[in-house]
C-alpha cells in the first residue's frame, strides 16, 4: 500500500520596507514581487508624498510615512529595512519586538558593536535577522565557490583585492547630499558602502577572518570620511589576504585574484565581467550575467527560508564578521579624526 504525503503548500510571504529610497528601485523592490510566493504589500518613506509615488509606480498597495504603522500592520509578515545605517539598529529591534523577520541593507550597522545588539535582541524574539550581502545569492559567485571547492586552483594560499575609483565630484562629495560618506549616517565612507561587499564575499568563499590590520586615510581631503585604505588578513584557514581601496584615484579597477597551489581565479566584485580560471597552463573564462533585479536570488533564499526550505546564506551572525573586519580597518582614523 502507497501513502501519499500531501505536500504543504509554501505560505506567501507579505513584506514591509522600511525607507524606499534609490536601492529599492531595481535591485531590491521589485524582487520582493517576482520571487516565488512573495509579495510586496507596503512601502515607508518619511515623506508621505514619496511614499505615496514609490507605491503608486511599483503597485504596492499600501504607504505610510511612520516606520511603527508599518511594522504594526497586521498584514506584514516581514520587513526589509533599506534607510542609512545610522537607523538599521533602531528599526531592527523594533520589527524584532514586533515578532517579525528583519532583512536589513548593507553594512548591518554603524559598527561591530551594533550588530551584536541586533543579533541579541533578534534571538532573544526568536525571530531570524537576514542582511543583504546578495552576492553569496548571486550565481557567478556560486560558480566561483564551486571552482574552489572542486579543487580547480589546488589548496588556496592567497587573496589579493584591489579597487579603485576617481574621487567623487559636485554635490556627491558633499556629506549634506550623499549620507554614505558621512560617518554619522553610515559609519564610515565608501569603504562600508563599496569594500563592504568585497569583504562579505571573500567571507563566504574563504571563510572567516581570524586576524586583520589596516589602515585608513583621508588623502584627498574632500570629506569627513576614509578615501584610502589598506588591509593584511589571516583567515581561519590560514589563507593570507592583501586588500587596497582608494577611492580618489586617476584610474578605475576592480580585481579579485585567489591564488592556489594549481592555479588562480580572478574576478570582479561588481558588474558581471567573465570569471577567469588559469590552471595547468591553460585559460578558462566563465560568463555569467547578473539578474536585473541584483538582489532577486538572496530574497528568494529568504523566502525559501521562511517557509522551511533551505537557508538564506547572509545572515546577521555572517555580516557582523564583515562589520567587525571594518571596524579593525578603520580604527586608526577614527582615533586620528
Amino acid at each position: 500500500m502507497t501513502i501519499h504525503v500531501p505536500q504543504i503548500e509554501p505560505k506567501t510571504i507579505r513584506w514591509g520596507i522600511i525607507g524606499c529610497g534609490d536601492v529599492t528601485e531595481v535591485k531590491s523592490g521589485p524582487a520582493f514581487q517576482k520571487a516565488a510566493h512573495s509579495e510586496l504589500i507596503a512601502v515607508m518613506r518619511r515623506n508621505g508624498v514619496l511614499a505615496r509615488d514609490y507605491a503608486e509606480r511599483h503597485g504596492v498597495p499600501r504607504w505610510y510615512d511612520q516606520a511603527d504603522d508599518l511594522i504594526q500592520d497586521p498584514d506584514v509578515d516581514a520587513i526589509y529595512i533599506a534607510t542609512p545605517p545610522v537607523h538599521h539598529k533602531p528599526y531592527a529591534l523594533k520589527v524584532a519586538a514586533a515578532g517579525k523577520p528583519v532583512y536589513v541593507e548593507k553594512p548591518m550597522a554603524l559598527n561591530g558593536p551594533e550588530c551584536d545588539d541586533m543579533i541579541q535582541a533578534c534571538q532573544t524574539a526568536g525571530v531570524p535577522l537576514f542582511v543583504a550581502y546578495y552576492r553569496r545569492a548571486l550565481p557567478r559567485f556560486l560558480k566561483i565557490k564551486e571552482l574552489l571547492e572542486s579543487g580547480a586552483i589546488g589548496e588556496v594560499r592567497l587573496v589579493t583585492t584591489q579597487y579603485l575609483r576617481p574621487a567623487l565630484t559636485g554635490e556627491k562629495r558633499d556629506p549634506q547630499h550623499n549620507w554614505r560618506i558621512d560617518p554619522k549616517l553610515s559609519g564610515g565612507g565608501l569603504l562600508l558602502d563599496v569594500g563592504s561587499h568585497t569583504l562579505d564575499i571573500l567571507d563566504f568563499l574563504l571563510g572567516p577572518v581570524r586576524s586583520v590590520q589596516g589602515q585608513a586615510s583621508s588623502l584627498g581631503h574632500l570629506y569627513p570620511a576614509e578615501d584610502t585604505v589598506t588591509g593584511l588578513f589571516t583567515y581561519e584557514s590560514g589563507v593570507h589576504g592583501v586588500a587596497s581601496w582608494c577611492f580618489a584615484a586617476a584610474t578605475a579597477e576592480d580585481r579579485n585574484e585567489i591564488i592556489g597551489s594549481q592555479g588562480k581565479l580572478s574576478f570582479a566584485t561588481f558588474g558581471d565581467d567573465p570569471i577567469e580560471l588559469v590552471s595547468a597552463g591553460t585559460k578558462q573564462l566563465f560568463e555569467i550575467e547578473n539578474p536585473l533585479h541584483i538582489q532577486q536570488p538572496l530574497i528568494q533564499s529568504i523566502v525559501n527560508e521562511l517557509n522551511g526550505g533551505s537557508t538564506c546564506p547572509s545572515t546577521g551572525i555572517t555580516a557582523a564578521r564583515t562589520s567587525r573586519v571594518m571596524d579593525t580597518l578603520l580604527t586608526d582614523f577614527g582615533s586620528a579624526h
